[in-house]
């Protein structure tokens, strides 16, 4: 059985004093005991979350990673070794803000994920299509190509020790959201694709659903066969909505 995951992506928001206030709101919650709760704070905030957390069962990871793991002359970015010293657990690899407005490529990416996992943080995969790209009927092509290049690199065994976000760009912040068959669609898709080639991997590795998740939409949304929670993004700057939705991956 899979163990649901609702992690909670803050991407660049947040000041000492509001990520404060968050980390309050985080404590106060009732958590379900069923599912497993990461948040993703900016780099800058990482120590204080971790800190702020402690005890808590909601785990901490960072929302980018250097190609290179460990230390060195790489100016203004950081390494999964750093990540994880600093008590990271996981670590978001190939959002689709990072592809689209960075160009970050999938050799680019695939180098991030081994990366991470050398240094022992769970990658979580980021998958998904441009509004253009669903139009032209291409959203399997895309996601395949996307997931099939670590695959390609790494092997598919990487993916016992990893989780994959399917986000549909046109639903990222924009209050679109993918219906509950139209994301299951996709999520049957990217399991099958693993299952060709290892069945067993394919049975245990999480998918996470992510593209305006809010609680209003959660229970439906995590109902589905193939759905094994949220990558939360606005929504999980708000203690109460984050928890209504860690909450749903539980029912």
């Amino acid at each position: 059985m899979r163990r649901p995951l609702v992690a909670g992506n803050w991407k660049m928001h947040g000041t000492r004093a509001s990520v404060a206030e968050l980390i309050k709101g985080l404590r106060q919650l009732a958590l379900p005991v069923g599912v497993e709760i990461a948040v993703m704070p900016p780099s800058l905030y990482l120590h204080q979350v971790v800190m702020g957390l402690e005890g808590k069962a909601i785990a901490v990871g960072a929302q980018n990673c250097a190609v290179e793991p460990m230390q060195g002359a790489l100016t203004g970015e950081i390494a999964a070794s750093q990540l994880a010293d600093a008590g990271c657990s996981m670590v978001l690899i190939g959002h689709s803000e990072r592809r689209q407005v960075l160009g970050e490529t999938d050799a680019m990416l695939t180098r991030k994920f081994a990366a991470a996992q050398s240094c022992g943080l769970m990658p979580v995969l980021c998958v998904g299509e441009t509004l253009e790209q669903r139009e032209a009927g291409l959203t399997l092509e895309v996601v395949a190509r996307q997931l099939g290049s670590v695959i390609e690199q790494m092997g598919v065994g990487a993916f016992s020790r990893a989780v994959v976000a399917y986000e549909p760009v046109w639903a990222i912040g924009t209050g679109l959201t993918a219906s509950p068959e139209q994301a299951q669609e996709v999520h049957a898709a990217i399991r099958a694709q693993l299952r060709a080639e290892s069945a067993e991997v394919a049975r245990g590795v999480r998918i996470l659903y992510g593209g305006s998740v809010k609680a209003a939409n959660a229970v439906e949304l995590f109902g589905m066969a193939d759905i094994d929670g949220g990558l939360i993004g606005g929504a999980s700057l708000n203690a109460e909505e984050f928890g209504a939705i860690c909450r749903a991956a539980g029912s």
